[in-house]
């Protein structure tokens, strides 16, 4: 530790640190605009310039390391005189437009011209202008304000993991700008406008709709992806204009995915369901609350009485709040039925009777960065959770080492020690190898359970994966999304179950939605039945939440044929378009910004939050929908009035001790997969994962939104006879489609990645499988 005094304050900071962070520490601002704390140093604005004892010249704070007894000063003469100067040279070509400016009210040029610009410039020349850049449907520029601080650039080398952004040209003549006729796409993007200390960079959608000092703030969670990220929703008139980040380290930093960012653009889509409406003659009827809600007990009530209690089910989206899922399972249970789920996309449930306990991310976010060796085992997981892969990235700085088990890799944006692809049909094969290779480089005989699935093949295209790991002190294997939509994943669960106890190295699931921990808490599922066995047993009366059914399924075009073959489907639903084709009763459900709820994110952690607007016009919060139809229906345990009795009667009272573990109590018998043929790959575009980012305007015209192709590795566009670019038609025993085939050198060997979750896509069905392609 050294000492510094700061403007007469002593403080104590760690060798290593900058004048900056001990000024911080003793809660003295220093005036800046380059500096992050972030990012990296690059002290080119020279605002933080201080007066340091013996030092013959203002240095700046930020890159200025600290040494014991140092004295500074802040706000001497010398100083201030130093940062008035800078001031005046940023001000020199900045355009004074601050009324017409988008980033007016909270900028920080403005505010420290007010106390250290002059009242007038001595500058009479003609002020430089510069080009606008078209960086893409979320990010607008007024480049003629950039002070040239290269916080953008930064961050996307140091934190998005890809430079989209430079410095081109010198002095007067220096811009900012993307690579030639590029945008800039990055999952993580609309940070910079966060980071943007002027208005140069500012949201497109956002756009000249307010002025900052007019909106209210209210917190909030991501109902996206299963990291959840803190949110400040700003809205003005009850309508949500912006959405930023809320400071967390411990969950999201200062930082939130695009998805987070500008996904709220779905609350006013002209899709949203504002009334409840009944089907009659084929036609959709507005039709009272209460006259709904005694069609929906008519219809429950039917069906019991007519079929028996097991003929009623539900199905909840994995985006549900925890309380929506609890009650919704609750009235389900209550009418004596069983048949409730939220894991949509899986299609395995061997493992459902061996879990030990609620599957999870095996350890906390913090955990991350003391890791090593890590192995990210399916899926993209950039995609998936851009927030994690961006700890990861930063770990990988201090020298942890990722390497990759998958059929698909994508840019990770990480440097990578091992890659090895696979197809689906052998995905199970490489875990157990990997598990027979880890139990030979400890000298131990391996499980019988690996073994005979590792067959007899070679270990050796795994091998490096398993000396990795074992070589580190802190190893993780973290698994992907469409490692649990894998149809083996039962199989996969216990091998990595065995390869945790052989060589000490944890696992754990990311989860694909914002409660896919949160559902096992609220016991939305069953160890009997599962969406599989609903969607086959021809359920007569089912309850959605949430749900789209064609686009949220494993299979939609089974869950289709499943809910159209109903007496009587009741769906709580934002959107219209949604379930109009299956649903008989749309009863309008608030969003996340509409609603008090809870999400449980991957690490366990139970995050609650309150509305930011009152629902529009007829629109209720999915609690509230819930516990009055379960009184109506005469069940008991729906006397709650708050958001918070239904939340402590999950958290405290029904739930008495959530055990978070990925140990399994046996092995499943893996399912056959035949792979013959070439084999479907699936992924799950980030800006389709859920309904309310379909309706995202914005979002949808990102090039991640692009319509989806049939991708293939040259060796398989060879053997196929195909080149990249021309029109294919892709048939599977359900159906076919017509694409445009793209090449994708990550993608192994004798499989077709294809996005599903997308309605181009609709007609193959499952996500995994045989496929064949032929030119159009």
């Amino acid at each position: 530790m050294l000492e510094i005094e700061i403007d007469g304050k002593k403080v104590e900071v760690p060798d290593g640190s900058t004048v900056m962070d001990a000024a911080n520490r003793v809660g003295t601002y220093i005036p800046h605009f380059c500096y992050h704390k972030k990012l990296s140093i690059a002290a080119n604005c020279r605002m933080c310039l201080v007066e340091v004892e013996k030092a013959p010249k203002p240095l700046p704070a930020c890159a200025t390391p600290v040494t014991n007894g140092m004295k500074v000063t802040t706000n001497s003469t010398k100083a201030v005189k130093a940062q008035k100067a800078v001031m005046e040279f940023l001000l020199i070509n900045h355009p004074l437009d601050c009324p017409i400016c988008d980033q007016g009210g909270e900028c920080q040029l403005q505010d420290l011209a007010v106390g250290y610009g002059e009242s007038a410039s001595r500058y009479q020349e003609e002020k430089r202008v510069v080009v606008n850049k078209d960086l893409g449907p979320l990010i607008s520029t007024d480049m003629t304000r950039c002070i040239h601080c290269t916080r953008c650039v930064r961050f996307g080398q140091e934190v998005a993991g890809i430079m989209e952004l430079g410095v081109a040209n010198r002095g007067e003549r220096s811009e900012i700008m993307a690579f030639v006729n590029q945008t800039v796409d990055s999952e993580l993007s609309g940070n910079v406008i966060d980071l943007c200390p002027v208005g140069a960079l500012t949201s497109k959608p956002f756009r000249f709709s307010a002025r900052t000092w007019e909106l209210s703030r209210r917190r909030s969670i991501s109902p996206h992806d299963s990291l959840g990220a803190n949110l400040v929703v700003q809205i003005k008139h009850d309508e949500v204009k912006r959405v930023l980040p809320l400071e967390n380290d411990a969950v999201n930093e200062c930082w939130i995915s695009d998805k987070d960012r500008f996904s709220y653009e779905a609350l006013t889509s002209p899709d949203r369901l504002t009334q409840p409406m009944v089907k009659q003659g084929g036609k959709w009827l507005p039709i009272a609350w209460q006259d709904a809600i005694d069609y929906a007990v008519r219809a429950f009530g039917g069906v019991v009485k007519e079929h028996g209690a097991e003929s009623v089910g539900a199905f909840l989206s994995p985006h549900s709040t925890l309380e929506e899922m609890f009650l919704a399972q609750r009235i389900i249970r209550r009418l004596g039925s069983d048949n409730v789920d939220f894991r949509l996309r899986q299609s395995d449930f061997t493992a459902d009777s061996m879990m030990r306990g609620v599957p999870w991310l095996g350890m906390n976010l913090g955990d991350i960065a003391n890791l090593d060796q890590i192995l990210l085992v399916g899926g993209s997981l950039r995609k998936e959770s851009p927030l994690l892969a961006q700890r990861i990235r930063q770990v990988t700085k201090r020298g942890a080492q990722v390497s990759i088990l998958a059929s698909s890799i994508d840019a990770p944006l990480v440097p990578l020690l091992h890659t090895v692809r696979v197809g689906p049909d052998a995905l199970l094969t490489a875990v157990a190898k990997l598990a027979v290779s880890i139990a030979h480089e400890k000298g131990v005989d391996p499980s019988a359970y690996a073994n005979a699935l590792a067959g007899a093949g070679v270990r050796e295209e795994v091998a490096p994966l398993a000396k990795s790991l074992l070589s580190g002190s802190n190893s993780a294997i973290i698994l992907g999304s469409s490692v649990t939509q894998h149809p083996q994943l039962g199989a996969i669960w216990a091998v990595l179950s065995e390869i945790e106890r052989l060589g000490g190295v944890k696992f754990g699931f990311v989860g694909e939605a914002a409660n896919s921990v949160g559902g096992y808490v609220a016991n939305a599922m069953s160890r009997t039945s599962n969406t599989s066995t609903m969607l086959s047993s021809s359920l007569k009366a089912l309850l959605l939440v949430g749900v789209e059914p064609a686009l949220d399924f494993a299979n939609g075009a089974r869950a289709i044929e499943a809910m159209r073959s109903a007496k009587s489907v009741i769906a709580l639903t934002a959107f219209r378009s949604a379930v109009e084709d299956v649903a008989d009763l749309m009863l309008p459900l608030s969003t996340f910004a509409e609603t008090a709820g809870t999400y449980v994110n991957c690490e366990g952690r139970a995050q609650s939050f309150n509305a930011a607007i009152k629902p529009r016009d007829e629109i209720r919060p999915g609690w509230k929908i819930l516990r009055v139809l379960g009184a109506a229906l005469g069940l008991d345990g729906f006397d709650m009035d708050t958001c918070e009795q239904v939340r402590d009667a999950v958290l405290q009272k029904e739930i008495t001790a959530v055990t978070y573990s990925n140990s399994l109590d046996g092995t499943p018998d893996p399912v056959r997969l035949s792979g013959n043929g070439l084999q479907r790959v699936s992924d799950i575009p980030i800006y389709s994962a859920d309904p309310i980012v379909r309706r995202a305007r914005s979002l949808q015209r990102t090039r991640d939104a692009a319509p989806p192709t049939a991708k293939m590795s040259e060796k398989t566009l060879t053997r196929v006879g195909l080149r990249s670019g021309e029109r294919v038609k892709v048939s599977t025993s359900t159906g076919a489609v017509l694409l445009t085939v793209e090449l994708d050198s990550g993608l192994a060997d004798d499989c077709v990645r294809i996005a599903a979750s997308r309605p181009e896509t609709f007609d193959l069905g499952p996500m995994f499988g045989e496929l064949t392609v032929e030119r159009a």
